[in-house]
C-alpha cells in the first residue's frame, strides 16, 4: 500500500509540472490596472541603482527569488537541480516545492538534497505544510541545510484534490507551534489564491512576520487538481481567490500590521515587480515564467531571462528617479478599472497612490 502510495505521490509531482507548463501561456497578469508614473528628467543612473532587499532577517542581493515549483520524483530532481544551477549562477534565493512526499519516502530526499549540492552557498528555502509536524519540518529543514522555512497554506487545492486534505481547523496550533519550535525565518506563502488583510492580520497575531500573498495569476492549483480529476467537478473554483495586485492593495489600509509582504502569483515582467514593490512588498516569487523558460529552451535561456530581468529592473529605477525599493514607495500610481473597483469595495483611498505626497488627501 504504501508503495503505491508513493508512486501517486511520485506521479502527482510530475503531472503538475506538465500541467503548470502547459497553462502558462494562459496566464495574464494582475497588474495591467496598475500604472505607475516615471519622469523624464532623472537625477540618478543605472550605478546608483541599489536594489538589494531584506525579510525574515537575511539579506538578499536582488528583490526576486524562484519560488517553490517542484520535487519528489526522479523527473523534478532534474528540475530542482537545474533551477538551482540557476540560482547559482544568477545569486538569487531559491524554495523547492513542499517536501513532504520525501518526508513520507526518505529515498525521495535526493530530489530536494540536490539543490544544496549544487548551491552550496546560496540561499534555500525549504516547503513543508501546517499538515507536517514540527519535528519532520525539521527534517525538512536539515535535508536542504535551508534558510528559510516557507509553509504553505492551499486550502482551496487540498479541497479540489481528490486524496487532499478536508480538515483545517488545527492549522491554527500548528503554526503556533512552528513560531515557537522553528530556530530559522518562517514566511507563511499561499500557493495561489491571495490573502486578504484579514487573514494576514490573523498570521500576525500568531507571530508570524512574513508572508508570501501567493496571488491569483500565476499557476492555478485549483484548475491543476480540477484537471486532474475526471469529473471537473471543481470548475467553479477555476477563478476562485484575491490577484497579487488585489491582495497587495488591501493591505494599503494596514500600515501599522508590521508585516513583511513578498509578492508572488502571475508576476511575468519587471514592471510587474515594480509595482509590487510600490504597494509594500520586499521581493517578489516567480516560478512559471523560469520554469517555462528552462523546459522550453534550456538553463542558459533561464539564466538569461533572469539577467535580462534584473538589467529592466535597474532601468525602470532610474526611470522613477528612485535609487532603491524604500524611494520607489514614493513613486505616483493610479489604480484604475477592476483594480478600482476593488479598492472602493474595500474602502482602500487609492487617490493616495496616485498623489503620495498628500497623504491626507481625502476624497
Amino acid at each position: 500500500m504504501d508503495n503505491k502510495e508513493d508512486l501517486l505521490r511520485e506521479r502527482r509531482k510530475d503531472e503538475h509540472v506538465t500541467l503548470a507548463y502547459n497553462s502558462y501561456k494562459k496566464q495574464g497578469t494582475s497588474f495591467n490596472d496598475l500604472k505607475i508614473l516615471g519622469t523624464s528628467l532623472p537625477t540618478i543612473g543605472v550605478r546608483d541603482v541599489d536594489l538589494t532587499t531584506s525579510f525574515a532577517g537575511l539579506h538578499f542581493k536582488w528583490p526576486f527569488y524562484i519560488n517553490a515549483m517542484t520535487g519528489g520524483s526522479a523527473h523534478t530532481k532534474k528540475i530542482n537541480q537545474e533551477l538551482a544551477e540557476i540560482a547559482r549562477e544568477t545569486e538569487i534565493a531559491m524554495a523547492v516545492g513542499s517536501q513532504s512526499a520525501a518526508l513520507k519516502n526518505q529515498e525521495l530526499e535526493a530530489t530536494f538534497r540536490v539543490a544544496r549540492e549544487v548551491n552550496p552557498s546560496g540561499k534555500l528555502f525549504a516547503n513543508v505544510s501546517p499538515e507536517v509536524p514540527v519535528e519532520k519540518a525539521k527534517r525538512a529543514i536539515e535535508m536542504l541545510e535551508a534558510d528559510l522555512l516557507q509553509i504553505h497554506i492551499n486550502p482551496a487545492q487540498e479541497l479540489v484534490m481528490k486524496e487532499g486534505d478536508r480538515e483545517f481547523g488545527h492549522w491554527i496550533e500548528s503554526l503556533k507551534r512552528y513560531v515557537e519550535e522553528v530556530d530559522i525565518p518562517i514566511v507563511v506563502k499561499e500557493v495561489g489564491f491571495g490573502m486578504r488583510k484579514e487573514t494576514v492580520a490573523r498570521l500576525r497575531e500568531l507571530g508570524i512576520q512574513t508572508v508570501d500573498l501567493g496571488g491569483k495569476g500565476g499557476t492555478n492549483f485549483a484548475q491543476i487538481e480540477n484537471d486532474r480529476r475526471r469529473d471537473h467537478a471543481f470548475d467553479f473554483l477555476t477563478d476562485w481567490g484575491l490577484t497579487t495586485a488585489e491582495s497587495l492593495l488591501d493591505l494599503q489600509n494596514e500600515k501599522s500590521m508590521d508585516v513583511e509582504i513578498l509578492a508572488s502569483g502571475g508576476i511575468k515582467s519587471a514592471l510587474d515587480m515594480v509595482k509590487a514593490y510600490r504597494l509594500g512588498a520586499r521581493s517578489a516569487g516567480m516560478a512559471g515564467k523560469i520554469l517555462y523558460r528552462l523546459k522550453k529552451e534550456g538553463k542558459e535561456a533561464a539564466v538569461s531571462e533572469i539577467e535580462q530581468l534584473k538589467e529592466s529592473l535597474v532601468s525602470l529605477f532610474v526611470l522613477l528617479d528612485s535609487k532603491n525599493l524604500s524611494e520607489v514607495k514614493q513613486v505616483p500610481l493610479i489604480v484604475s478599472g477592476e483594480l478600482k473597483d476593488f479598492c472602493e469595495a474595500r474602502l482602500i483611498d487609492y487617490k493616495v497612490l496616485a498623489n503620495p505626497e498628500k497623504s491626507d488627501l481625502k476624497e
